[in-house]
């Protein structure tokens, strides 16, 4: 199984979950994180740290959040590896709890 970013990410990019991460699976678009399905080795430790509640685990995907499993195997072989936390987007804040967000993700 494999924890999953879903669209409550687009346009906020906290990485308060890249930071306790003890795998490096996560990877960094312009305006989204994705977890790389392959590499996450199921610790659940990202969860939690996500100010954005937007991590779930792919067993427990809300329904109309199920697309963003297969979203976040794809961008994770383009996008590159984040290691590291960094400071989350200018308007994060304004941004975190609003929906329909998908069509602002940017690849």
């Amino acid at each position: 199984m494999t924890y999953v970013v879903t669209e409550n990410c687009i346009r906020c990019k906290y990485t308060d979950c890249v930071e306790v991460c003890p795998v490096d699976c996560f990877h960094e678009g312009p305006n989204f994180l994705v977890i790389d399905p392959v590499e996450c080795i199921d610790c659940s430790l990202c969860a939690p740290e996500c100010p954005a509640d937007a991590i779930y685990a792919a067993d427990e995907l809300p329904p109309d959040q199920a697309h963003f499993l297969d979203l976040n195997a794809e961008l994770a072989q383009v996008w590159p590896v984040i290691a590291e936390a960094r400071l989350p987007l200018g308007e994060a804040d304004l941004w975190v709890d609003r929906g329909e967000k998908l069509q602002y993700l940017e690849r």
